[in-house]
């Protein structure tokens, strides 16, 4: 080993809690941006790597097959900015019902399938992916798209379509996967006719791929040159391969701001901690500088060695980081690979080495800065270096402050301590940043926490006390589960007037629907009751006020394309139901698409038979009493009440809060190692001071409070100024997470502060800076006076 190497190696061995909190820092610096990076990037290349594979199409539009024939709508082929396309098909929207085969229970209801009849898989435009079986061959046959929403078990099975003449059966010979959900079912043209009803005729589909289909606007422009050049008035709906990106990135999204967040603190964290690092270093070792620099040593080599022993540490950190941020990416990209058919697992080598490089670029170029004053120290100052106080400005301010801390009514340790960070303002000034962003990193952590409370309180929607449902009956062993008999409205209604205890009660049914424009299946709940009380949070708008009118998801205001205040007509087994939307809901735990309106909008007799009901209690009700007395009066009704609602939380807020638990920690701890560092430098310049207060009377206790009481003020000021930049980064971080998961959060979910906790929480950078002096100031007390009357 080189004598540089030698002095590095002794350097870090000698400030070993420095060295550790260097270490500490990097880890959640490395770790934070290690897995954000490689969320961003799993977010990203599934559906990426899929839609190139099978040359998705950038907009799937639906054609009137009265208003426009096949060769007007082959001629939009060639519309300004087309690059390719294919179509026309045929396509027609039935309601199948599960025969043989199938593995689903008889009678259960399916959603809405949109059907289209292809004769090939490739076609140049949206080719799809065979996941299972064959393509259709034959009439009859049929491949059904793997994200339909009641998706068959297993092959060789049958669908019914009733309600057509001769009541058609497709054979179910194939699963396929189309990352643009151009439709739910494939079929060879010549079974369209037979799944059009006497009398209608079918839809038309075109694909289309453009040369510039990169943005919003670009799509839109696009769209009005396929529109411009079709038959007025034929275009009855068009979906665009962004929203279905958009679709595709939002679980992974969510996490994608909270950790860029969490990532900046971290790094910020690491740069700062290694900064103070290595500049207490270098001005606690000033002659040990002078005395390598006569022993030969360049003023370049005693810069490197101080930079090497911020590094090493820092190495070690940033590697268990990569280490450990490739741990926690792992789990949270579970399913995203297996969406699309891709082998993908989420981790990005590049991420993990520009990640890691960079790390130790933002240490390495802090740990020179502050390096460099060493490289700049003359031989001779460095061994002539003394304890003599000098006439600088500091040292003047430092007088006047211990002047003036003299003059308050306060003990003398109290008032000795608090003048010391007056004498090392710049030291001082490291110290203030760590409590700071421990205390940014605090504050943060529990407006997410607060904010993640809120969002689970919109999941669950405690809508009543008691919650009334269908029971499903057990079936033989190893078959599959037995329908719940269809609910009667007239019997539960009644049950639940003739009930003592009941407040009031509110029904709903639902049933899948097909919008234009809105790839796949859109689910309508239809309220039968006073819905004021179902429990949704609002965004913007209001809840609805009668028949006529809706609220929706952001999910689907925006693959609707559709904002308040304007109509959306949707069609349900044949008939066309018109609502106005005018409101918006927080619906978090729909990732597909979402209408709520009141079963009055239906025409009468048409909407969705309630099949849950929601009680409301009068106060002083047993719940539990409740429960079961209506249990054993639904009982003949095959229905059943039970107080338990949904309880606790999803997959994603449990992860969010457990990652904000660890990384909050972490930097937590790093921010006392912060202040424990500076001490420790303030405990050694003053050892001798230290002895001669000693000898002088002070007691240990005294000692720990002087201690204590230089780190008071700077505790306090840092948790003062980190209060609102915690605020701005719970602020900033919450609408990015929500608008990357495609959902809108009200102010209510950012108002999650109460006064005294805001109080707390800013004055949380005095026991950060407390209890990361405690330890030194103990051993301060602790050392012999004799000792510390012989410190140099």
């Amino acid at each position: 080993m080189s004598a540089l190497g030698r002095v590095v190696r002794a350097g870090v061995r000698r400030r070993r809690t420095q060295s550790v909190a260097v270490g500490l820092a990097a880890l959640v610096a490395t770790t934070c941006s290690v897995l954000g990076g490689s969320l961003l990037v799993a977010s990203q290349d599934p559906f990426d790597q899929a839609f190139d594979h099978q040359r998705g199409a950038h907009l799937t539009a639906r054609f009137d097959g009265a208003r426009a024939s096949a060769d007007q709508l082959a001629a939009t082929a060639h519309a300004p900015g087309v690059a390719a396309a294919a179509g026309p098909y045929r396509t027609v929207t039935v309601d199948p019902e599960p025969g043989p085969g199938l593995g689903m229970p008889p009678g259960v209801t399916m959603g809405p399938m949109t059907v289209a009849g292809r004769g090939s898989a490739t076609v140049g435009v949206d080719n799809i992916t065979l996941v299972q079986g064959s393509w259709p061959q034959q009439p009859g046959e049929v491949v059904v798209d793997a994200g339909y929403h009641d998706q068959p078990r297993g092959l060789g099975g049958s669908l019914r379509v009733p309600g057509l003449p001769g009541a058609p059966t497709l054979k179910v010979v194939g699963l396929a996967r189309s990352v643009s959900r151009t439709a739910d079912a494939w079929v060879t043209p010549e079974t369209v006719a037979a799944l059009t009803a006497p009398g209608s005729t079918p839809g038309y589909q075109m694909l289309y791929r453009f040369s510039d289909a990169g943005s919003a606007d670009a799509m839109a422009a696009d769209r009005a040159a396929v529109t411009a050049a079709a038959p007025a008035g034929a275009l009855t709906g068009a979906q665009s391969w962004l929203t279905a990106k958009q679709g595709s990135d939002r679980n992974t999204a969510l996490f994608l701001p909270f950790m860029v967040a969490f990532g900046l603190l971290g790094m910020a964290m690491s740069v700062l901690v290694a900064g103070n690092v290595v500049a207490g270093a270098v001005g606690t070792a000033t002659r040990r500088i002078g005395v390598l620099k006569a022993l030969g040593c360049t003023p370049a080599q005693v810069v490197r060695a101080y930079v090497a022993q911020a590094l090493v540490p820092a190495a070690v950190g940033t590697l268990l980081g990569v280490v450990v941020g490739n741990a926690l990416t792992v789990p949270v990209l579970a399913t995203t690979g297996s969406l699309y058919g891709t082998d993908t697992s989420g981790l990005a080598p590049w991420v993990d080495v520009a990640v890691a490089g960079g790390t130790l670029a933002a240490v390495a170029l802090v740990a020179w800065a502050a390096a460099a004053r060493a490289g700049r120290l003359r031989t001779v100052d460095a061994l002539a270096v003394g304890r003599t106080a000098g006439g600088t400005r500091r040292d003047v301010l430092a007088a006047r402050a211990a002047a003036l801390a003299a003059r308050l009514p306060l003990p003398r340790p109290l008032s000795l301590g608090l003048a010391q960070p007056f004498a090392r303002p710049a030291r001082a000034a490291g110290m203030l940043a760590a409590v700071l962003f421990g205390t940014a990193a605090a504050v943060f952590a529990v407006g997410m926490g607060g904010t993640m409370s809120w969002v689970q309180e919109a999941k669950t929607r405690d809508a009543g006390d008691v919650a009334v449902h269908p029971v499903r009956p057990d079936g033989p062993p190893g078959t599959a589960p037995a329908s719940p008999v269809p609910a009667d409205r007239a019997v539960v209604t009644a049950a639940l007037d003739a009930q003592p205890g009941t407040a009031g009660y509110l029904g709903n049914g639902t049933e899948d629907v097909t919008v234009p424009g809105v790839a796949g299946a859109t689910t309508v709940t239809a309220f039968d009751g006073d819905s004021s009380r179902a429990g949704y949070k609002m965004v913007s708008g209001r809840w609805y006020r009668g028949p006529g009118e809706a609220v929706a998801p952001s999910t689907f205001l925006t693959e609707a394309s559709v904002n308040l205040g304007d109509q959306v007509t949707f069609t349900t087994h044949g008939r066309a139901v018109t609502v106005r939307i005018v409101g918006e809901v927080f619906d978090p735990h729909v990732q597909t698409n979402e209408l709520l309106t009141d079963a009055g909008s239906y025409p009468p007799g048409t909407a969705p038979t309630p099949d849950f009901w929601f009680v409301k209690l009068k106060p002083g009700t047993d719940r539990a009493g409740y429960a079961a007395a209506l249990t054993a009066a639904l009982a003949p009704a095959h229905m059943t009440a039970d107080t338990g609602g949904p309880h606790g939380s999803s997959g994603s807020i449990a992860a969010l809060n457990s990652l904000t638990a660890t990384l909050t920690l972490l930097l937590l701890v790093v921010a006392g190692l912060g202040v424990f560092n500076t001490v420790v430098l303030e405990i050694r310049e003053r050892t001798r001071d230290t002895g001669v207060a000693k000898a002088l009377g002070m007691t240990p206790a005294q000692t720990v409070g002087v201690v204590l009481a230089s780190v008071l003020l700077t505790g306090a000021v840092g948790g003062a100024i980190g209060l609102p930049v915690g605020l701005l980064l719970h602020g900033l971080t919450v609408p990015a997470m929500g608008h990357s998961a495609g959902l809108n959060f009200p102010p209510a979910a950012l108002d999650v502060f109460g006064t005294p906790a805001l109080v707390l929480l800013g004055l949380g950078g005095v026991p950060i800076a407390l209890l990361g002096a405690l330890l030194p100031a103990v051993r301060a007390a602790r050392a012999r006076t004799v000792d510390a009357l012989r410190a140099e």
